[in-house]
C-alpha cells in the first residue's frame, strides 16, 4: 500500500507539469480501464487512451484500487496511444485476499486499433478492436478451483459515441463492447473450467452524462462467464469523474462485483487516478 500511495502522489505531481496532447477535446480520451485499456472503469471503450492527433504520440499512467468486503484489488498500469490509431497497454493486478491472507498477481498486456470513426464528429460510433493477453503468476488457487489454464487472451470489439446536448443540453456518451473470453474473474482465477473451456461472447456497456468539460457521471455493466460453477456474477458500477485538465483525472465509483470465489455480496468503493505524461 505504501508503494501504491507513493506512485499515486508522484503521478499527480508529474501530471500537473506534463505537456498533454492537443489533438482532442478534454474528456474524449475516456479513462483507464482495470485491464489497462482506455475506456471506462470496468469496460474498454472504442476511444484510445490519449489526446494525440494523427501526428502525435501520448502516454498515460494510472493507479486503481477496488476495496470489497473480503478482497482488495490494486492495479498499476500504463498505456501509449500512437497517432490516434493504435493503443498499447500494460496493467499489473495484485488481488489481496484480505480475509484469507495472501495475494494473487497477474499481468495484462493489451492492444487496440481504431477501425472507424470519431467519437464526436462521425455520424456513426467510433469502432475499435482489441485484445488482452493475461498471464497469471500465482496459479495455486486457480488450480484448486478447477481452472484449465493460467494464461489466456480476451478479444473485444467496442463502439462508442458522444451525442452533443442530448440530455437536457448536456452531452451523452455510451459504449457497447462485445468480448470473447475464457477468463474467470478477469483471469485472477485462471481460464476455463469444469463447466466450460470454450470462448463465450460477453456483452459490456457504459452510459454517462457529461455535465461539463470536467465532470461526468454514469454507470457500467459487464457480463461474466461462470466456467468454474462458483456462481460468478456480472459486474456493475455507478461512477463520478472529475477531469480538471487533460493531465489528470479522478474517478470514484460504487462497484457491485457479486460473488467472487464463493464469497457473495462483494461490493465496495472503486477509486482511480490517471494522468497523461505527454
Amino acid at each position: 500500500m505504501r508503494l501504491t500511495t507513493l506512485i499515486g502522489s508522484v503521478l499527480i505531481v508529474y501530471s500537473g507539469i506534463a505537456c498533454a496532447g492537443d489533438g482532442k477535446l478534454i474528456g474524449t480520451a475516456g479513462l483507464n480501464q482495470l485491464e489497462g485499456a482506455g475506456g471506462g472503469g470496468i469496460v474498454p471503450w472504442a476511444t484510445l487512451s490519449g489526446y494525440d492527433s494523427q501526428d502525435q504520440i501520448s502516454a498515460n499512467a494510472f493507479i486503481t484500487q477496488v476495496n470489497l468486503d473480503d478482497y482488495r484489488l490494486n492495479v498499476l498500469g500504463a498505456n501509449v496511444s500512437l497517432y490516434d490509431r493504435v493503443e498499447l497497454s500494460v496493467a499489473r493486478h495484485a488481488f489481496d485476499l484480505t480475509t484469507l491472507g495472501g495475494e494473487i498477481a497477474q499481468t495484462v498486456y493489451g492492444a487496440k486499433v481504431r477501425l472507424y470513426g470519431d467519437v464526436i464528429y462521425s455520424d456513426w460510433p467510433q469502432i475499435s478492436a482489441g485484445m488482452q493477453y493475461k498471464d497469471l503468476e500465482d496459479t495455486a488457487i486457480a488450480g484448486l478451483v478447477g481452472a484449465k489454464d493460467t494464461t489466456g487472451i480476451d478479444y473485444f470489439l467496442a463502439a462508442t459515441k458522444v451525442h452533443l446536448g442530448a440530455v437536457g443540453g448536456y452531452n451523452l456518451v455510451w459504449n457497447l463492447t462485445g468480448r470473447l473470453t475464457k477468463a474467470n474473474q478477469l483471469g485472477l482465477l485462471g481460464f476455463g473450467g469444469p463447466d466450460n473451456s470454450d470462448y463465450e461472447l460477453m456483452l459490456e456497456g457504459s452510459i454517462g452524462v457529461l455535465f461539463s468539460r470536467h465532470f461526468a457521471a454514469g454507470m457500467e455493466y459487464r457480463q461474466k462467464p461462470d466456467n468454474l460453477g462458483l456462481g460468478e456474477d456480472d459486474w456493475m458500477d455507478v461512477f463520478v469523474t472529475y477531469i480538471p485538465s487533460k493531465n489528470v483525472n479522478f474517478t470514484l465509483a460504487w462497484a457491485d462485483l457479486g460473488s467472487i470465489a464463493g464469497a457473495t455480496g462483494q461490493k465496495g468503493l472503486y477509486l482511480s487516478v490517471g494522468g497523461q505524461l505527454w
